[in-house]
């Protein structure tokens, strides 16, 4: 998810009380919900190489073990470096240090549990595993989500600055309503692959047994679309053809047309990625590789991220040695 997500969730969960616990309990939140995303500083490699380094080892169980351990001996250090000369505030609470680390675990923990929510990928088992996890149902940028935790800091905190004595109530409140929209986009993204993959058995049921079973055995993804929370963008793809389509829970199902997968698919991934460093992390990253070749020019896109208004952030042109090309056309 975006940094504002990340940052309100933290401003939320201390305003929940838990900021109460320590002093420097909210902004140890913040940061720490923040602090994975310490590898953003791969986006000024040349070229798409940092999409193969995002997401990864910052957000792994490693990370998540030492980046709070970090975190919580710098917060240490920076109160008694502000006590030290006379900077401290004195309505600061005093420094509990085992609440102040169990705070950085909670902030660092909801960073890879909100990333894990869309379709980018994120490798939770880094460095033990590269796999990549998807769970596709909120997009990257949820003005919803933005909404219920940005009232319920806001409304939190008059609350607290008149002394109510229930002004962590509304911090729950929204808490509580961003986990049940959550689940519910959950059911919808569950709901839409569902109904695409039987659609997709239904059409090939005409063609054959063969096609029945590659279609069952499809991979589909219900990709979340900004603002509407109750759309999907289907996509699929088998060992043969893939496609897109749109889902709504008012309308019905529609696919579009299919487009055959290049024989030689399979060669010319291996060839970008033994051509080029940045074909190489493209595809490592890409969860729905879709390549084209024009001459000895590859293109590699993803599915996920093929709309005119990204542009080339997620494109990669290669150039295949032609002799090498000519053995494997289709």
């Amino acid at each position: 998810m975006d940094n504002l997500t990340h940052s309100l969730a933290g401003a939320v969960l201390g305003q929940m009380g838990l900021k109460t616990k320590t002093g420097l309990g909210m902004a140890t939140l913040i940061i720490a919900a923040n602090i994975p995303d310490i590898d953003a500083v791969a986006t000024l490699l040349d070229g798409v190489q940092h999409l193969a380094i995002r997401r990864g080892i910052t957000h792994g169980p490693i990370a998540m073990l030492i980046l709070p351990l970090l975190l919580t001996g710098i917060m240490i250090g920076f109160d008694r470096w502000q006590g030290k000369r006379g900077k401290r505030p004195a309505d600061r609470l005093p420094i509990h240090k085992g609440w102040l680390l169990a705070l950085a675990y909670i902030g660092c923990l909801s960073h890879p549990a909100l990333d894990w929510l869309n379709s980018y990928g994120i490798r939770l088992l880094e460095p033990f595993s590269s796999q990549w996890f998807y769970g596709d149902s909120i997009f990257i940028i949820d003005i919803w989500i933005w909404a219920a935790l940005i009232a319920g800091f806001w409304i939190s905190r008059r609350r607290e600055k008149r002394k109510a004595s229930n002004w962590s109530r509304p911090a729950w409140i929204s808490f509580a309503a961003v986990c049940a929209y959550i689940f519910a986009n959950g059911l919808i993204t569950g709901k839409a692959e569902a109904e695409a993959r039987q659609l997709l058995v239904e059409r090939a049921a005409e063609s054959g047994l063969a096609d029945v079973i590659q279609r069952r055995d499809a991979m589909v993804v219900a990709n979340p679309v900004p603002l509407q929370f109750w759309k999907r963008e289907i996509l699929w793809r088998d060992g043969s053809a893939f496609g897109s389509g749109k889902f709504g829970l008012f309308n019905s199902l529609v696919l579009g047309r299919e487009q055959k997968i290049p024989g030689n698919a399979d060669f010319l991934e291996s060839e970008v990625a033994r051509s080029s460093k940045d074909g190489a992390a493209f595809l490592f990253w890409s969860r729905m590789p879709v390549i084209t070749a024009v001459g000895a020019r590859v293109t590699v896109r993803d599915q996920r991220f093929m709309d005119p208004l990204v542009g080339d952030r997620f494109t990669v042109r290669v150039n295949v040695r032609k002799d090498r090309l000519e053995k494997t056309r289709p």
